[in-house]
């Protein structure tokens, strides 16, 4: 038997309206909703490698196989300078906070697409769903990290202190990833052939970041240039702290942190003024 009863007409009732084109981003409601943001990135992992023989290898084996490729043509024929480090070491320690950077920023360029029917049948906090791809790479990250320790006890590189400072270069990473996520993931609601030009893009913005070759091979007056790249100044902390007598740059690192920051603020931003308009885009 169904009871049906009528609410009192003083009962208080939710309306929600369309935000303001440039509304600031409620940082309450992305407090009150973060348990979602949890099981949103969960369920990112588990959905990558459901039904996979490697399962997590796979973190290991992308940024592993471009080591051994960028090896044997810049290390060995190109004969690009890996100031005085065995060139697998210094290449996979450059690699491994740009493949994180470029799974996160590409995961989150599609998160939204990817996820069209929740967004159109359910209100939540649509931030979180490129949010949880930049958390969901973390373990891929920390998995790719196990292969440096490997293989810097095989070649003998001991690091020095500066080793103490790489916990803090990754949520340096994150906050690049997220506002680059954000960005073009907003972006591709709209633009969906998007998805075809951020794998070329990434591509090209690797290259142009100190991956395969030292930051030291830019004049030192120029060099400044590589902190316009919320990721040069990142990836070339990131190897002085594995690599023993390479010192961090602080100011090109700084610099790149700042940029990063930027890069959070304007992709948070342009994500926040057309958010409103997902559900009747996507």
């Amino acid at each position: 038997m169904v009871v049906s009863r009528t609410a009192p007409a003083s009962q208080a009732r939710t309306v929600l309206v369309p935000a303001r084109s440039w509304a600031a981003l409620d940082l309450g409601e992305l407090w009150r909703h973060r348990e979602l943001l949890l099981f949103l990135a969960w369920r990112d992992v588990k959905v990558r490698y459901k039904q996979t023989v490697l399962g997590g290898l796979w973190a290991v084996l992308q940024p592993a196989l471009m080591m051994v490729v960028f090896t044997i043509i810049f290390g060995r024929y190109a004969g690009i300078d890996s100031e005085g480090a065995p060139y697998e070491v210094f290449s996979y320690a450059g690699l491994l906070p740009w493949v994180y950077f470029q799974g996160a920023t590409t995961h989150g360029a599609n998160s939204l697409v990817a996820n069209a029917r929740l967004i159109t049948k359910t209100y939540f906090p649509r931030l979180y769903l490129p949010m949880a791809s930049t958390m969901a790479a973390v373990l891929d990250y920390a998995i790719a990290l196990l292969l440096l320790a490997v293989l810097m006890a095989v070649f003998g590189v001991v690091p020095d202190a500066e080793l103490a400072c790489l916990p803090l270069l990754l949520p340096l990473a994150l906050l690049a990833a997220a506002g680059a996520g954000a960005l073009l993931g907003a972006l591709n609601v709209e633009y969906r052939d998007l998805r075809y030009v951020t794998p070329f893009l990434m591509q090209l913005w690797m290259f142009a970041t100190p991956v395969i070759w030292p930051a030291t091979g830019v004049p030192e007056g120029r060099r400044w240039l590589l902190g316009l790249n919320p990721m040069g100044g990142i990836v070339d902390a990131h190897r002085a702290a594995v690599l023993p007598g390479k010192s961090i740059d602080w100011s090109l690192l700084g610099l790149s942190a700042a940029t990063s920051l930027l890069l959070l603020a304007v992709g948070l931003l342009y994500f926040r003024r057309v958010e409103r308009s997902f559900a009747d885009v996507i």
